[in-house]
């Protein structure tokens, strides 16, 4: 499969689990099987980066190696940030802490799509950590 259509998939996944963080999906009125399709899917979004990751390992392509290491750092770096900023939020308005928590919906997708955060940041983690040894291989 081609590195552009890696890439828009990957990209047509952010946007699907975005957006699907904003739907309550983890309420007590959802049904398990919603719940587990969520799940899936926030899964489904790192098959791609971990495809092109694969892929780039065996053709040392350190262009795509660096820019799935730059976005895994990006998205754990503002999740962290976000999340701090949404705790002490609680100091402030509701409205500011809407605001911040769509923001953390936004900046880490399947995190929020998924109920299960320490799957999504634990997943984030290991594509930072794969393409970092796979940086270090290409050298």
């Amino acid at each position: 499969m081609s590195k552009k259509i890696l890439y828009a998939l990957w990209g047509g996944l952010f946007i699907l689990c975005a957006g699907l963080g904003f739907i309550p999906g983890f309420s007590p009125e959802v049904g398990s099987g919603v719940r587990a399709a969520l799940t899936v899917l926030s899964v489904a979004f790192f098959l791609p980066p971990a495809w092109l990751l694969y892929a780039a390992g065996r053709q040392k392509d350190t262009r795509t190696l660096k820019r799935v290491r730059n976005l895994s750092a990006l998205s754990l770096g503002l999740t962290v940030l976000t999340l701090i900023l949404n705790l002490l939020s609680a100091l402030g308005t509701v409205t500011l802490g809407n605001v911040l928590y769509g923001i953390l919906i936004v900046v880490s997708s399947p995190m929020v799509c998924s109920g299960y955060w320490a799957l999504s940041l634990f997943l984030w983690a290991c594509l930072l950590l794969v393409s970092l040894k796979l940086l270090k291989r290409a050298a």
